[in-house]
Protein backbone atom coordinates (compact mmCIF):
# COMPACT_ATOMS: atom_id res chain seq x y z
CA UNK A 1 0.00 0.00 0.00
CA UNK A 2 1.32 3.39 -0.85
CA UNK A 3 1.70 5.75 2.33
CA UNK A 4 0.95 9.50 1.27
CA UNK A 5 2.73 11.89 3.34
CA UNK A 6 0.65 14.69 2.28
CA UNK A 7 -3.16 14.59 2.31
CA UNK A 8 -3.39 15.88 -1.20
CA UNK A 9 -6.78 14.62 -3.21
CA UNK A 10 -4.82 14.75 -6.54
CA UNK A 11 -1.25 13.96 -7.89
CA UNK A 12 1.19 17.14 -8.05
CA UNK A 13 3.05 17.53 -11.66
CA UNK A 14 6.32 19.21 -11.62
CA UNK A 15 6.34 21.91 -13.91
CA UNK A 16 9.35 24.73 -12.78
CA UNK A 17 8.38 27.26 -15.62
CA UNK A 18 7.81 30.82 -15.62
CA UNK A 19 4.54 32.38 -15.06
CA UNK A 20 3.10 35.83 -14.60
CA UNK A 21 1.29 36.38 -11.27
CA UNK A 22 -1.29 39.48 -11.67
CA UNK A 23 -2.58 40.57 -8.27
CA UNK A 24 -5.78 41.14 -8.99
CA UNK A 25 -7.12 44.57 -6.90
CA UNK A 26 -9.65 47.35 -7.43
CA UNK A 27 -6.56 49.99 -8.08
CA UNK A 28 -3.90 48.40 -9.51
CA UNK A 29 -3.29 45.00 -11.22
CA UNK A 30 0.53 44.61 -10.42
CA UNK A 31 2.45 41.95 -12.80
CA UNK A 32 4.98 39.57 -10.90
CA UNK A 33 7.27 37.04 -12.71
CA UNK A 34 7.65 33.90 -10.74
CA UNK A 35 8.60 29.94 -11.06
CA UNK A 36 5.72 27.80 -11.04
CA UNK A 37 7.23 24.80 -8.87
CA UNK A 38 4.18 21.88 -9.15
CA UNK A 39 0.62 22.04 -10.12
CA UNK A 40 -2.35 19.75 -9.29
CA UNK A 41 -5.97 20.12 -10.65
CA UNK A 42 -6.56 22.12 -7.35
CA UNK A 43 -3.42 24.31 -6.89
CA UNK A 44 -0.18 25.31 -7.25
CA UNK A 45 3.15 26.31 -5.84
CA UNK A 46 5.20 29.76 -6.81
CA UNK A 47 8.43 30.81 -5.83
CA UNK A 48 8.30 34.55 -5.65
CA UNK A 49 11.12 36.66 -4.02
CA UNK A 50 8.84 38.88 -2.22
CA UNK A 51 5.93 37.74 -0.11
CA UNK A 52 1.72 37.97 -0.70
CA UNK A 53 -0.90 38.43 1.87
CA UNK A 54 -2.77 35.88 2.25
CA UNK A 55 -6.26 35.84 0.45
CA UNK A 56 -4.63 37.64 -2.25
CA UNK A 57 -7.01 37.06 -5.49
CA UNK A 58 -4.43 36.32 -8.79
CA UNK A 59 -4.49 35.33 -12.25
CA UNK A 60 -1.44 32.81 -12.91
CA UNK A 61 -0.66 32.93 -16.76
CA UNK A 62 1.52 29.98 -17.94
CA UNK A 63 2.71 29.71 -21.49
CA UNK A 64 2.86 27.70 -24.41
CA UNK A 65 6.53 27.23 -24.58
CA UNK A 66 7.05 26.22 -20.57
CA UNK A 67 8.29 22.87 -19.92
CA UNK A 68 5.78 20.81 -22.07
CA UNK A 69 2.93 22.24 -20.21
CA UNK A 70 0.16 23.50 -22.24
CA UNK A 71 -0.78 27.15 -22.33
CA UNK A 72 -3.08 28.23 -19.78
CA UNK A 73 -4.58 30.83 -17.22
CA UNK A 74 -5.73 30.52 -13.71
CA UNK A 75 -7.57 32.62 -11.09
CA UNK A 76 -7.03 31.59 -7.66
CA UNK A 77 -6.06 32.59 -4.08
CA UNK A 78 -2.97 32.98 -1.76
CA UNK A 79 -3.43 30.43 0.99
CA UNK A 80 0.43 29.24 1.73
CA UNK A 81 3.27 31.24 2.72
CA UNK A 82 6.70 29.90 3.14
CA UNK A 83 10.01 31.91 3.66
CA UNK A 84 12.65 29.33 1.81
CA UNK A 85 16.05 32.18 2.22
CA UNK A 86 16.88 35.53 1.39
CA UNK A 87 14.24 37.04 -1.63
CA UNK A 88 12.52 33.67 -1.60
CA UNK A 89 9.06 32.95 -0.79
CA UNK A 90 6.50 29.89 -2.10
CA UNK A 91 3.39 30.84 -2.04
CA UNK A 92 0.53 28.26 -2.14
CA UNK A 93 -2.68 29.28 -4.78
CA UNK A 94 -5.62 27.58 -4.67
CA UNK A 95 -7.03 27.41 -7.98
CA UNK A 96 -10.77 28.59 -8.23
CA UNK A 97 -10.90 29.56 -12.43
CA UNK A 98 -9.28 27.86 -15.16
CA UNK A 99 -9.24 28.84 -19.22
Amino acid sequence: MINFDDKRGFYRMMVNSMVNVTVVDDEVNQVVLATCRDLSATGMALELPTPMEMGTQVKVGVDASSNGVHAFDAKGKVVRITEEGADCYLIGIEITEMD
